[in-house]
């Protein structure tokens, strides 16, 4: 595939994108990868890092490894999704600490659009099909609902286990692996990681999403492969239950105390916007969510005409 270099930029913005949307828990950087038309490259991509390449280096040479591991590809998208992380960390933080409602809305609207258009590349619908999509809809909705372990530990290894299973969760649309990052405790001490340019935390968790990605790509290929309509039903059904992760107006049932001494919220339900205590903001919130909704519009023409 001959590209030019404006055709890699585009790629590192997608993963300018992606790299956002992995920063926030409940919003999946698989999710912008499909929806922008580099999901299925991706996953291949990340699947020519094997033994045979290794085999091609010491035969070939750099050049034939490079091509046949469509290392441009990958390094585009890669530079794009490491500069996004380490520059929006400190910004989203702070951005959900004052103003969560609208940052949550722009995301809703934007997950909210991405279930039309990843459901509608399924080609053929089934019993099995439609299985998959409750299914997959019921298991990330009880996701949702999970409390946080709330954990202070950051050893070594609990880092790395971390770094391996948000990733996985961040090449599944819909799952965010930021929040499985919250589910397992392990949120705070990686943001601060990134704020803090702790390098040594970041290698570990960076060591550990390296393994957690070849291996679960592997996977996602051979699902892709042999399953494609049921794959797809089910990763559809994933966004969909996520939505109530996202949803922008939530009632704090009870806190904890976090790494700070601070009282945050521990477990939340989805409320109307009517009956939100305080300032719904209302609508800025729903101006949000269809600008949220139009981004995905344009990432998906971008996604086809590079297709």
């Amino acid at each position: 595939m001959q590209r030019r270099f404006s055709d890699y930029l585009i790629i590192s913005l997608k993963g300018l994108a992606m790299g956002a949307a992995d920063v926030v828990p409940g919003v999946s950087g698989g999710t912008i990868a499909f929806i922008s038309g580099i999901y299925e490259e991706l996953i291949t991509s990340l699947n020519n890092i094997n033994f045979s390449l290794f085999k091609t280096l010491k035969n070939e040479g750099f050049k034939a490894a490079w091509s046949q591991l469509n290392g441009n590809f990958l390094l585009a998208l890669f530079v794009g999704i490491g500069i996004s992380v380490l520059s929006l960390a400190k910004g989203l933080a702070w951005v959900l600490h004052h103003h969560p409602i609208l940052i949550w809305s722009f995301f809703f609207g934007l997950v909210l659009a991405s279930i039309i258009f990843i459901g509608k590349q399924i080609k053929k619908w089934s019993i099995p099909v439609i299985i998959g999509l409750i299914a997959g809809a019921l298991v990330a909705y009880y996701i949702t609902t999970i409390p946080s372990l709330a954990s202070s530990n950051s050893g070594s290894l609990f880092l790395f286990l971390a770094g391996a299973l948000a990733i996985c969760a961040m090449i599944l649309p819909g799952i965010s692996g930021a929040f499985i990052l919250v589910l397992l405790g392990a949120y705070q001490p990686v943001l601060e990681a990134l704020n803090n340019k702790d390098i040594k935390t970041i290698l570990i968790i960076g060591l550990g999403a390296i393994v957690g990605l070849l291996s679960f790509s592997k996977l996602l290929k051979w699902l892709f492969k042999n399953y494609h309509n049921l794959t797809l039903a089910i990763l559809t059904g994933f966004i969909l239950g996520s939505l109530n992760k996202i949803w922008p107006w939530k009632k704090v049932l009870s806190f904890r105390t976090n790494s700070k001494g601070e009282q945050v919220p521990f477990l939340e339900e989805s409320i109307s916007p009517l009956s939100f205590e305080g300032d719904n903001q209302l609508a800025i919130a729903v101006g949000l969510i269809i600008l949220g909704f139009a981004t995905i519009f344009i990432l998906e023409k971008l996604g086809s005409k590079k297709q």
